[in-house]
């Protein structure tokens, strides 16, 4: 009698049955095992059955086992990624604006063949995220694909930037345009950052001889050219960890060496925003200085006014002046 093809295949169908259906929890007897085996059209003995799950133990598996009763269970002990750091991941991509709804309901189901089939009822959760407003663009993995290409390739490439405005048709909604009259930019990739709930590109454009931020959800039609990434001394000696930390919101502005008094109960929120590792003194009015180099922008001013009168530029006095000119401009809008 022809021996059946798919007798070869038993291994992987043993291990399928393993990873899919057990984990510490919930095991299953050599008759279980047995008995999906042969659905498949695979005939097994028990005593082989007992062979192929050493050999899984030989090749790697975690394969544990109890005693229930009479019978003995068998489970997959451990896996590559514990529930915990599942549910983990299944947090951030359900929560990330970056990630389109679609995309979102794809990743998750392809982490939760990393669980058991009872663990992954455990990865269906709803998230809640207040003012969650998820992209659209179902493309921007393609172009996080496509500028990872060409920072490999130390190439340069060229795309179109959009941005939101009203519609002049005469119906007055919210539509996406693109910039510069639809005319293409180039630009040499440097890096990636994630900011603000955003993918942004970190670019050196040549002819303005300057690095530049682009929100990668609104570049459209990306191509890496032939053309070879171009720098500078400077921008080629940026550490861009550093930079992107100097960066509000990753509007540019100019670099600037600040001086700023904050409250002592404003450590984490200086923490969280400059890191641990920010120079500080302390004062003697439960108040601590930080010095470090900002750009200065709205979106920095911005943060700063945020936390009121316990937040203050000490120096230099340009961005003090600064920042008066831009608290000055916004109280404008509210005395006419």
């Amino acid at each position: 009698m022809p021996k059946n093809p798919k007798q070869k295949q038993k291994l992987l169908y043993l291990m399928k049955y393993l990873q899919e259906k057990t984990d510490e929890n919930f095991g299953v007897t050599v008759a279980d095992i047995i008995a999906y085996l042969d659905s498949y059209g695979i005939k097994a003995e028990r005593k082989s059955i007992y062979d192929d799950l050493r050999t899984l133990e030989d090749f790697g598996l975690d394969i544990g086992h109890n005693k229930v009763g009479k019978e003995t269970v068998w489970y997959l002990n451990s896996r590559e990624f514990e529930l915990p750091e599942l549910k983990l991941l299944v947090d951030a991509v359900q929560s990330s604006k970056f990630i389109t709804k679609n995309k979102s309901a794809k990743l998750i189901k392809k982490l939760e063949t990393l669980a058991s089939e009872n663990d992954a009822k455990a990865l269906h959760r709803q998230v809640i995220v207040s003012n969650r407003v998820k992209t659209t663009n179902e493309k921007i993995y393609y172009n996080i694909d496509a500028i990872n290409e060409a920072i490999n390739e130390k190439k340069q490439i060229t795309f179109y930037y959009t941005q939101w405005t009203i519609s002049k048709d005469g119906i007055k909604k919210i539509v996406k345009e693109r910039r510069r009259d639809g005319k293409l930019y180039a630009v040499s990739p440097k890096a990636l950052t994630w900011d603000d709930e955003n993918y942004y590109l970190i670019a050196f454009d040549a002819q303005e001889d300057k690095l530049k931020h682009f929100r990668v959800d609104k570049m459209e039609n990306i191509t890496v050219t032939e053309e070879k990434a171009r720098g500078s001394k400077s921008v080629d000696k940026l550490d861009l960890a550093v930079y992107s930390k100097q960066v509000f919101g990753m509007y540019g502005g100019k670099l600037t060496s600040v001086k700023v008094k904050f409250d002592q109960d404003l450590i984490g929120v200086v923490a969280d925003r400059f890191s641990d590792k920010v120079f500080i003194t302390t004062g003697r009015d439960n108040t601590f200085t930080m010095c470090t180099d900002v750009m200065l922008s709205p979106q920095f001013f911005g943060w700063l006014f945020s936390l009121g009168d316990k937040a203050q530029i000490l120096s230099p006095k340009s961005a003090k002046d600064e920042y008066l000119s831009y608290l000055e401009n916004v109280m404008k809008k509210y005395q006419k």
